[in-house]
């Protein structure tokens, strides 16, 4: 029996027994990778055969959970198992396969997905999805582009002055790494991809930009802090979620268990141990906002500058 067949075996023993009940969640590939010392690989075909036999199912936005009634095992002939019967060909889309996608990674993050994965979810032979995407690297792409769709501007939005609509612009791109913390990752600053439903939130931005009279470099350079000033910021979501999944702790209980090192390792700083003894409210969302104003501060103090020169060159000449 294969390393991945036994913690299987061992997962689902756990279920049978009511250990894990429906609803609960099991081990993330992470999880399993830590606590069985095995790879990333080895723990995908993990949650892939427990899924195969109808005994967990993927949560957006929570991970792998214990489905409500699970499925006896497939049939068995001659000690062999019998190949699972794929779906008809014909119902299998390109749009069925990245919504499927963008699900498993909303749920459990890229590190989870691979076509085989993406196969069990939609009931097909993996070498089926070839048909509709090109491979792995090419179904992120489409990922990216489908999620980016939901981003949009209307005509009315447009009458805003620059700091509204990078406002606007920062907060709708925050949202949308909310929503799919894989995104952010998955987006590359130095190598940009050519995501066509991410160019009308670039055009936004820039367009704003160019109005207020900025030069080419400066345009391009503030809208590529803009963008990487989200990004960034939205990068945590992705590690928190990894690191809430792995402990079973969100970051508020971590912090909890911590104070007593935390506490023992300022105690020589006496301004760290002030503010810390008066307590800090972390929140990711008012970080965010934070940032983006001072970010949006620094703009204004550019833009005035580029304005100046132009109104000194349009003052009456005596």
């Amino acid at each position: 029996m294969d390393r991945y067949e036994q913690i299987a075996a061992e997962l689902r023993e756990r279920i049978e027994r009511g250990e894990l009940r429906p609803g609960d969640r099991v081990p993330s590939t992470r999880e399993i990778t830590r606590r069985w010392n095995v790879a990333m690989a080895t723990a995908t075909k993990v949650l892939a055969q427990l899924r195969d036999r109808g005994l967990v199912r993927a949560v957006p936005g929570v991970g792998t959970v214990v489905a409500g009634r699970p499925d006896p095992a497939p049939a068995r002939s001659g000690g062999r198992q019998l190949p699972r019967r794929p779906a008809p060909e014909g119902v299998l889309t390109a749009g069925r396969i990245v919504a499927a996608a963008v699900a498993v990674a909303d749920a459990e993050g890229l590190e989870a997905l691979s076509m085989r994965r993406v196969a069990a979810e939609l009931d097909v032979a993996t070498m089926s999805l070839y048909r509709h995407v090109p491979d792995k690297d090419g179904l992120v792409h489409l990922m990216m582009d489908r999620v980016f769709a939901d981003v949009s501007f209307s005509a009315a939005q447009g009458a805003l002055g620059w700091r509204a609509r990078l406002e606007l612009a920062a907060r709708l791109l925050w949202g949308l790494f909310r929503a799919h913390p894989w995104l952010a990752s998955a987006l590359s600053v130095t190598r940009p991809q050519p995501v066509a439903n991410a160019l009308p939130f670039g055009e936004w931005v820039l367009s704003a930009l160019v109005a207020e009279g900025l030069g080419v470099q400066d345009v391009f350079t503030a809208y590529l802090t803009l963008f990487n000033y989200v990004r960034g910021t939205a990068l945590n979501l992705e590690m928190e979620a990894a690191a809430e999944a792995a402990t079973g702790q969100d970051s508020e209980e971590w912090m909890d268990r911590q104070e007593g090192v935390f506490m023992e390792l300022v105690a020589a700083h006496p301004t760290f141990l002030r503010l810390t003894r008066e307590g800090y409210d972390f929140d990711l969302d008012r970080l965010f906002e934070f940032g983006l104003q001072r970010l949006l501060d620094g703009l204004a103090a550019l833009i005035g500058r580029a304005a100046a020169p132009a109104q000194d060159s349009s003052a009456p000449r005596s």
